[in-house]
């Protein structure tokens, strides 16, 4: 691009008392010349102090048409060819002709020294086995230190990463709960809740809910099981101490159900009411599917043993700093 530019300023040079006398006659009627070259090419010509500025395209057509006297098929043919945003920069100083090629003077962008971009090393597969091994004696050497309390720090600052890692885990199977719906809890008598129960414990139609807790199937083998029966049986195995409440609450405000009972072997008993309708999508949308839910119930057993590492490691830290302790009174009591 440059050399055909080049090629347009020999014609300049052998023409430098014609250009000079133009650039004369330009500052003499700009507002005619400025008016002409900005209909050609608006962004390349700018007029400074002492300067004269054109881009490769204007320069030569401007060259062809009224300095040397070149045909049309020159100037279309340089129209076509130099469309850039380099210029030549004409400097006409005692009638000597400077030319310098390059960007617009003035020209609004974003600069290359301050666009850097940061150029990711691609690494070799020798190189990433070596910063494994580099990592994985790192810990060695911190697993086998004769010091107590560096393998006790390692092995806590690590558990309290897989934590912080199991807690960003559970955060996405958090749903928001669905707003209530306003509707008409149906009263029962004291005689009717004593028949409903003593139905409820003969009949043998149950609903199981296990580690994975309340999930969208469970409720939908509840309204399954209302088609032919006014009670059904949640039987919840395994359970811990006080969360068979918890599953009640939830499955009544899931299933619509009036509580009737809970036994003492974590077994509740629904009652569909008076006035049951199925609906139509029996299993709500703020529930997790059965896969979510084990996935759900890994993570948490991960956490809650995780919890467990934690606290223990942490009491086996403050027995080692009171022994610590101890062992220096004792040795500066000594004489």
């Amino acid at each position: 691009m440059y050399r055909h530019s080049l090629a347009g300023c020999c014609f300049l040079v052998k023409n430098v008392s014609k250009l000079s006398s133009l650039y004369k006659a330009a500052t003499n009627s700009s507002t005619f010349m400025l008016s002409h070259v900005m209909q050609m090419h608006p962004r390349s010509y700018k007029v400074a102090a002492g300067e004269c500025v054109w881009s490769p395209c204007n320069t030569l057509l401007w060259h062809g048409s009224n300095m040397v006297g070149c045909g049309d098929a020159l100037s279309k043919w340089a129209r076509a060819r130099y469309m850039s945003n380099t210029s030549i920069e004409l400097k006409p100083d005692s009638d000597v002709v400077r030319f310098n090629i390059g960007e617009l003077p003035g020209k609004t962008g974003t600069s290359k020294k301050g666009k850097k971009k940061m150029r990711r090393v691609k690494m070799s597969r020798k190189a990433k086995l070596n910063e494994l091994r580099f990592y994985r004696l790192k810990a060695k050497k911190k697993m086998t230190s004769p010091n107590p309390e560096v393998r006790i720090r390692y092995k806590l600052e690590k558990a309290k990463r897989k934590e912080e890692w199991l807690i960003e885990k559970l955060r996405k199977f958090d749903i928001p709960k669905a707003p209530t719906e306003a509707y008409d809890p149906e009263i029962l008598t004291e005689e009717e809740k004593f028949y409903l129960k003593r139905t409820g414990e003969k009949k043998k139609n149950y609903v199981p809910v296990g580690r994975r807790g309340v999930f969208g199937g469970v409720v939908l083998n509840m309204h399954l099981h209302w088609k032919k029966h006014e009670t059904v049986k949640v039987i919840c195995k395994p359970c811990k101490v006080g969360q068979v409440y918890e599953y009640a609450e939830e499955l009544a405000r899931l299933s619509k159900g009036i509580m009737i009972d809970i036994k003492p072997n974590n077994t509740i008993i629904f009652y569909r009411g008076k006035n049951y309708v199925q609906p139509q999508v029996m299993s709500p949308p703020d529930t997790l599917s059965k896969s979510k839910a084990l996935e759900k119930y890994r993570y948490e057993q991960s956490l809650e043993h995780t919890s467990q590492f934690i606290e223990k490691l942490e009491n086996e830290l403050e027995e080692y700093h009171k022994h610590l302790a101890q062992y220096r009174k004792q040795k500066e009591n000594q004489p």
